[in-house]
């Protein structure tokens, strides 16, 4: 299957793709990248991040960092997906990895239907990720780093089995929760987070400075 069923832009045309990881889970930042690949260097077996084993997006990311034109990270922590909502959390990551880029850009390719205001032309791709080898590229490199950060959170917190479910929903992250009550990087604007409070007696304990 073509990464390209839509029309591409102009070859003169230098784009980034934009992609995130980590709107959905329980607990830990949401993480953005955006990527410039350099079209005279091809970089094979890039595809959905979500399609990839865990080996086959490292070592692409790998290669993502070495030869694309340019790339960036962004993240938006805990507080801001609490505070914002994690809609508006994942759009600022979005704009703090493109505003890591270096290059000058004609137009963004941005994941999903809504995207970030940039200081370039933006274009929303539902399942870009998919479709697109640019927003490949950003998720692999967005879940890459997303899988790193929660596997540095689970030496922190091992009750909760961050490196294995990585703050999603299973059922051995919510019978934790229930068990421990949550732990400071849990989004607590989040349902199942929330009633892990009700259930904890002083969660609040958690949370404030020693």
């Amino acid at each position: 299957m073509s990464l390209f069923p839509e029309p591409a832009p102009p070859a003169s045309e230098r784009i980034c793709g934009i992609d995130e990881a980590g709107r959905g889970p329980l607990a830990g930042p949401v993480i953005a990248s955006a990527v410039v690949l350099d079209p005279n260097i091809a970089i094979s077996g890039i595809n959905d991040s979500k399609k990839l084993s865990p080996m086959a997006r490292f070592n692409l990311a790998q290669q993502i960092k070495d030869k694309a034109l340019a790339w960036g990270i962004g993240r938006a922590e805990v507080s801001e997906i609490d505070t914002l909502n994690i809609l508006q959390a994942t759009l600022l990551a979005m704009y703090r990895a493109y505003e890591q880029l270096e290059v000058p850009l004609d137009l963004a390719l941005v994941d999903g239907n809504q995207a970030p205001r940039l200081k370039c032309r933006t274009q929303t791709i539902v399942r870009g990720d998919s479709k697109v080898l640019a927003i490949s590229a950003a998720s692999i490199l967005a879940k890459v780093e997303r899988d790193r950060v929660m596997a540095e959170y689970a030496k922190e917190h091992p009750e909760y089995g961050f490196d294995v479910n990585f703050g999603y929903h299973s059922q051995e992250h919510i019978d934790a929760l229930n068990t421990y009550g949550p732990c400071p990087i849990h989004r607590k604007s989040f349902r199942p987070v929330a009633d892990a409070f009700d259930l904890n007696s002083k969660p609040q304990d958690l949370f404030e400075p020693q």
